[in-house]
Parts: C-alpha cells; structure tokens; sequence
C-alpha cells in the first residue's frame, strides 16, 4: 500500500494548513528525506520530507488548498498500487465531481512543455515580485533547485540590463497580482478584527534612558562571561512593563462577551518579525523571571520562531505584548492590540536629546514609548498611569535589577 503524507497538526488551536508549493510533480519519484512540498498555518511555515521512498508521487491537494490537520496532502508508492476510496483528492473547484471508486497510482501521461521549476517558496515570492521568471534563473541549489541568493543575483543583473538600456516609449504594464494566503492572511484578518472590535487609543511618552545605557555598558562584560548572553533595550522595556503591569494590573486585562476579564500571571508576548510576517512568542509567568531570564527567554524563543522552530502553542495565551521597531529606526508608532489583550507597548528607537537639566542643557538619551490601550477596559489617566510607571523604571534602571 502506498504511503500516506498527512497535513501535519502544528499547533493545538491549528484549523487548517496550507499547501504553499509542491517542490515534486504528480508521477515523480521520490526519496526519503527529500523535500515534497512547504506548508503553512497561521503561525508557521515549514518544509515535508517524504517518510519514505518511492517511485510514483500522487497529489492529493492542490497549491493553495487549506485543510483541516490529519488530511492527507499526498501518497507515496509505486505504480498501480491502490489508494483509498475514502481519502479522495481535494477537489480545486466546487461542485466537480467526487471522486467514490479506487484509484491507483500511477505516472501522468507526459505532456509537452518545460519541466517544473525547483524553486524555494522564499525564492519564487522574491521572483514574483521583482517580475522575474523561475524558469530564467539558473538554480544552484541542491539538485539545481532555485535559491534566495540565485533570484538576488538575477535580480541585480537585471537591474543592470536596464540601466544600459535606453527607453524609447513607457509601456504600462498590468500590476502584479499576488493572493493572500497562510501567515499573511490569518494576519490580515486578525488586524482588520482587532481594529473593528476594540475601542483602541494610543498614547506617547519619553523616557530619559541616559542611566540605563551606562547601566547596560556597565555591565555587559560580566553578563556575557557569566551568563553567555546580552541585555537589549527590549529586555529593560520588557521588565518594567513587567513591573508596572503588577503596579497596574488593570492594563493585564481582557475584554470578553461584555466582561473585563483581569489576569492573575502576566504571561508577556513579545512581537517578532519573521520571513513571511509576524509571529508572538509568549513568555509564560513573566512576573517569576528575573531580568537575565527574561532576556535569554526572549531572544531563544525569538530565535526558534524565525526559524519556524517554535511550536505554534508557544505562540498564544499572552495577556500582554511589547512590540519594538527601534533597530528600524522608528521613533513613535501606533501599536494594534492582540485581542483580547487590553494593552500593547510598543518601543521605539532610541535618540540623543539636548534636554534642561535645572538650568543647563545636557546631552540625554531618549526612549520613544507608544501604548495602545482599549478604552473599554480602562480610561486614559490609569494608562497614562501605567505608560507613567514604565517610564520610571526606566530611568532609575537600579530598581529592575532589585
């Protein structure tokens, strides 16, 4: 009997996954280990090996199919071998007809044309995009498969072609169309939900970080022989809002069917920036952790999930999330909540200041804090309160480390 490859559950909220690309053809033969097809869920993106060999592959859900976990994608065997009436193939359009009798696998006829391009999910986006054919890019990857690096080499010698070339009439061409599928998707949707159902108000505040840079130079040497690590801007906005949240801990809340729902542990998401979108790594009992912990927490679980490594229940349950674009140099931004959640921190970049100091002017660092809150759940002066304490912590560093 051939083998079955089924849409993998990665996560225990997991409803569907999606075939992104099949990296084989129906008829192909395959190898143990080989890479068959990329998947992706709202959370992850990741590659399938073939668990087995075998001389034939039968496609059983099409590119761009999402399907609940458990179904199978595809079959692995040899010819004329059965598959079962009751797994039959997903069909692409509605209302064709199901297929009830045995089929077999069994190599497609060969038609004429190209052969299938090898080409990596990241690298066929980066051609799509830059309005380049797969099929032009020479491969040098394993077995000629096309990589990120061939398509940004192709990329910048077409660049090149053009600026030799003189243009003799615009031509307006149709814009690229590219549907919105996977991560992309669940992300678009959940940004469009959190700004139709929460009551969502961002305030701004400066912090004087001058101390806490000393602080974190001051320091550094000695964290990084003790403890194999470093402590970021992140990690020191992290903690206080850590702190300030058991100050406030109306701002660690939820609002739910008409409830304010306020939680007991702070459990703090920390939004990263991933390949195909964004992803929150949650840190469970955060209240618990001390500030190295909370630091090599952050960039480990940071780590795993730009590497899709991070296992999608890791992902959920904050009641809190911080959100930086400081390393993009962004100064004050507008944070969107993560439902349920009543509050999002988000840290900006930070800036030297000609400040008044009494009488004198003093160069001083500054840290830009944007807070989203949800005006249902808690009115400006409490948030302001808490954003009030953040910054305190902030700027007396000493009592984080308490």
């Amino acid at each position: 009997m051939p083998v079955e490859v089924i849409m993998p559950k990665l996560g225990m909220a997991m409803k569907e996954g999606t075939v992104s690309q099949w990296n084989k053809t129906e008829g192909e033969a395959v190898k143990k280990g080989d890479p068959i097809a990329s998947i992706s869920s709202e959370k992850i993106e990741m590659e399938i090996e073939s668990p087995a060999d075998g001389s034939v592959l039968k496609i059983n859900v099409p590119e761009g199919k999402g399907v609940p976990p458990g179904t199978v994608i595809c079959y692995i065997g040899n010819p004329d071998e059965e598959v079962a009436a009751t797994a039959a193939p997903v069909q692409e359009e509605k209302g064709q007809k199901e297929e009830i009798q045995a089929a077999h696998l069994a190599p497609p006829p060969k038609k004429p044309g190209k052969a299938r391009v090898k080409i990596s999910p990241v690298a066929r986006k980066m051609a799509e995009a830059s309005g380049i054919k797969p099929e032009d890019i020479i491969g040098t990857g394993p077995g000629g498969r096309i990589t990120k690096e061939d398509v940004e080499q192709a990329i910048a010698s077409a660049k090149e072609s053009r600026k030799q070339d003189i243009p003799v009439q615009a031509v307006a061409e149709e814009p690229q169309r590219i549907p919105v599928s996977g991560m992309r998707k669940v992300i678009a949707e959940r940004m469009h939900l959190s700004l139709q159902s929460a009551a969502q108000l961002t305030i701004t505040m400066k912090a004087d970080v001058t101390e806490l840079l000393a602080l974190q130079t001051q320091v550094k040497e000695t964290i990084a022989k003790r403890y194999g690590s470093k402590l970021t801007i992140t990690d020191f906005a992290a903690r206080a809002a850590i702190l300030a949240l058991e100050n406030h801990p109306e701002m660690n809340s939820a609002f739910m069917d008409n409830t304010i729902v306020t939680y007991l542990e702070i459990h703090l998401g920390i939004a990263t920036a991933v390949e195909k979108g964004l992803v929150v790594p949650v840190i469970r009992h955060a209240e618990s952790k001390s500030l190295i912990d909370l630091a090599k927490e952050i960039k480990e679980k940071a780590a795993a999930a730009r590497a899709g490594k991070l296992p999608a229940d890791e992902m959920q349950g904050s009641t809190f999330t911080i959100s930086s674009l400081g390393a993009s140099g962004v100064e004050f931004f507008t944070p969107i909540l993560n439902p349920p959640e009543a509050g999002i921190l988000g840290v900006g970049a930070v800036s030297d200041e000609a400040v008044f100091i009494g009488d004198k002017i003093e160069k001083r660092s500054r840290l830009p804090l944007s807070l989203t809150f949800d005006h249902r759940v808690l009115d400006g002066a409490p948030a302001a309160a808490f954003l009030q304490t953040v910054k305190q912590y902030l700027e007396e560093p000493v009592t984080m480390l308490l």
